[in-house]
């Protein structure tokens, strides 16, 4: 088998949106207060597309995604983040709670344009050495089916579920907080980038990055 690296190509949002993640991001550690920070190694992001890149072609997967943002005005691209949600992320009475959020059209023909381009440099099978992790770290079952499963389960209009991750919290405390009154507010990106994934999804390493144009 190819050596294989895990990727997540995504949206950094705008300065604003950086602010009520980490809000969130807090107030999930004073649920499970041994969950992750959101932190360099841990970017708040958006999820465009999830695969497995073989490591010799990252240059080229790369390459494929700066052809399409050439190609896509991503100053177009918005999302309105609606609510707070959560998922089973195989942690007994927690859950992964996320910042939910619509994606505009412009979003789901970008996803789209991505998956057509870096398709050609993926291949199924990753394992746990696909993944950044700390000494010591275990990648979750959970993560491994995310990854390997991204596409085409999150593919497209009717199946993509946008989300910036904010932190584990027990189910008692999501319960709580997703019965709370949300306020609605607008996302845009401020960069487009390419990093290798960790435990959970998370952003850990940075590979390649494009500024969206103000």
């Amino acid at each position: 088998m190819n050596d294989l690296t895990a990727v997540d190509v995504l949206v950094n949002p705008d300065e604003t949106t950086l602010e009520h993640a980490r809000a969130w991001n807090a107030r999930m550690r004073e649920s499970v207060p041994d969950g992750f920070a959101l932190d360099t190694s841990h970017q708040p992001h958006i999820t465009t597309l999830q695969c497995y890149v073989r490591t010799t072609d990252l240059d080229d997967a790369y390459d494929a995604v700066h052809r399409t943002l050439a190609a896509t005005d991503t100053s177009a691209l918005s999302y309105q983040a609606v609510a707070i949600r959560h998922a089973d992320w195989g942690v007994p009475g927690q859950g992964l709670a996320v910042i939910l959020l619509r994606p505009g059209q412009r979003v789901i023909d970008f996803q789209a344009a991505l998956l057509a381009a870096i398709s050609p440099f993926t291949e199924s099978g990753g394992t746990a050495a696909a993944f950044v992790t700390d000494p010591g770290e275990a990648i979750s079952q959970s993560t491994l089916d995310w990854v390997g499963g991204y596409i085409p389960a999150q593919i497209g209009p009717d199946r993509y579920t946008a989300h910036i991750t904010v932190g584990f919290a027990t189910l008692d405390d999501l319960t709580a907080i997703e019965a709370e009154p949300f306020d609605a507010f607008t996302v845009r990106p401020a960069a487009v980038a390419v990093y290798q994934l960790g435990n959970s999804g998370a952003a850990r390493k940075l590979l390649r990055s494009w500024p969206a144009p103000n």
